[in-house]
């Protein structure tokens, strides 16, 4: 029965540190950060860091011309 719990706490806080979000400074706005974040995903595989940070790009570009390069929603003129 410990161990259930064990791995319940465990699997618990996994799932709530994936949930949280990134925040990012105001420096860093303009850029994207997919590069630092396969490189601390995916230390040791090349290729995975490569498809992740590809992958993570075009989200990005995705995410930036629907709402600019802070994040806010664009408002409406008018």
């Amino acid at each position: 029965m410990l161990k259930r719990i064990v791995v319940a706490a465990a699997l618990t806080g996994l799932v709530a540190g994936v949930a949280l979000p990134v925040q990012i400074a105001p420096a860093f706005a303009g850029k994207s950060g997919c590069r630092e974040m396969a490189k601390s995903k995916f230390a040791g595989d090349k290729k995975m860091r490569r498809a992740f940070e590809k992958d993570c790009k075009t989200h990005w570009k995705a995410h930036k011309s629907t709402h600019g390069k802070m994040g806010h929603h664009r408002k409406k003129k008018g």
